[in-house]
């Protein structure tokens, strides 16, 4: 059986958090009607986006379709910088899911790229919302990223960046909290360093 597989990622651009990378994985010819309003998931809304996210997860479990969502961290973004860290996340998706090159159809939103051995592969610029397997791993890294940011907003030592309410963005509200409290252990300090800070780590 052949496999279209597509790939998109959630987070490339926030001043706090991981950034996740969705790959999704469905038999050529799947019944999209089973997963409906899937689309570029800055257009659809939160809500929708957890429907969405909920209909593929029992997919998953019925064995209609695959996916892996891998989030590679802010250190490992200071550390590497932001495109090796989505590399090293998208790696790490397709060795989750085993996906074997011969078999698969592989499209990517943007710029990305899927390893070499891929060769079947397009990279669709805006292919979020044109393609919807690329829109689907869109919407599963999005909700997986802003998941894991609400998770850490209820940790006693994030309670001031208010992580549930802009996962990271650099909204003018968090850019306030970053010059008052300085940055935190999730904070991507090579994406800060032009905001003047009261301490460098808590």
């Amino acid at each position: 059986m052949k496999y279209l597989v597509g790939v998109d990622e959630a987070g490339r651009g926030p001043l706090a958090g991981p950034v996740a990378v969705g790959v999704a994985v469905v038999p050529m010819g799947f019944d999209w009607s089973l997963l409906p309003g899937v689309g570029d998931s800055k257009q659809v809304k939160p809500k929708d986006r957890e429907t969405i996210y909920q209909l593929a997860f029992d997919l998953q479990k019925q064995g209609f379709l695959n996916f892996a969502v891998v989030q590679s961290s802010a250190h490992i973004i200071d550390t590497k910088g932001i495109v090796p860290a989505i590399r090293q996340a998208m790696a790490k998706g397709f060795h989750k899911l085993e996906l074997l090159p011969a078999k698969c159809e592989v499209r990517l939103d943007g710029s990305l790229k899927a390893p070499e051995e891929f060769l079947n592969q397009t990279t669709i610029i805006k292919g979020d919302a044109s393609e919807p397997i690329i829109g689907l791993a869109s919407i599963l890294a999005k909700v997986t990223r802003d998941r894991y940011m609400s998770q850490q907003a209820r940790k006693t030592e994030f309670n001031p960046y208010m992580f549930d309410v802009h996962k990271g963005y650099g909204t003018k509200k968090h850019i306030e909290q970053i010059k008052k409290y300085g940055l935190s252990s999730i904070h991507r300090q090579s994406f800060c360093r032009n905001i003047q800070t009261k301490i460098s780590l808590v």
